[in-house]
């Protein structure tokens, strides 16, 4: 017998980060395999997984979030106009935390990064240079800050997409 395609879930709410508030929408199969896509994407980046102190890199983590602006652009090209316009869709959800959540998270700690990346001297491992930094500690914590929002927006993702935690 086939299995039944959970993608007709009529009026499901999420909740959002960044203070986006909630959306109620209709995933259909369009929207659930963007949904589905854009969870893919999200849940297996290094920045959307806990950070210890003294494991990685806050450069990795930033470079991970950045890219996360071309790969929503992609899956979102190719779902095509089908995918919805409105607050209430895949793309109006997508669009609002890269907009209200990444962009702002970025813009502020991307140049003040860069800036003191250009001052390690030769000899000097990356790692070591970006421990170093007086401002490296509250990246971190608004990195972890920004982490949880970014699972909130995962578990709403999955939510549209009918996938189980």
């Amino acid at each position: 017998m086939p299995k039944n395609d959970p993608a007709v879930l009529k009026n499901v709410t999420v909740s959002l980060p960044f203070g986006i508030g909630s959306a109620s929408c209709e995933a259909d199969p369009t929207e659930r395999n963007a949904a589905w896509e854009l969870y893919v994407e999200l849940v297996t980046r290094v920045a959307v997984q806990p950070m210890e102190e003294d494991v990685g890199t806050v450069r990795e983590a930033m470079n991970s979030l950045y890219s996360l602006f071309a790969s929503t652009r992609e899956i979102l090209r190719k779902a095509g106009p089908n995918v919805g316009a409105s607050h209430d869709s895949v793309w109006g959800i997508a669009i609002a935390v890269l907009n209200h959540g990444l962009r702002p998270f970025l813009s502020r700690w991307h140049p003040l990064l860069q800036e003191w990346e250009a001052q390690k001297g030769d000899g000097v491992s990356p790692a070591a240079h970006e421990k170093a930094w007086v401002k490296e500690p509250a990246l971190r914590a608004e990195l972890e800050a920004l982490r949880k929002d970014l699972e909130q927006y995962a578990n709403a993702l999955a939510v549209i997409a009918g996938v189980e935690d």
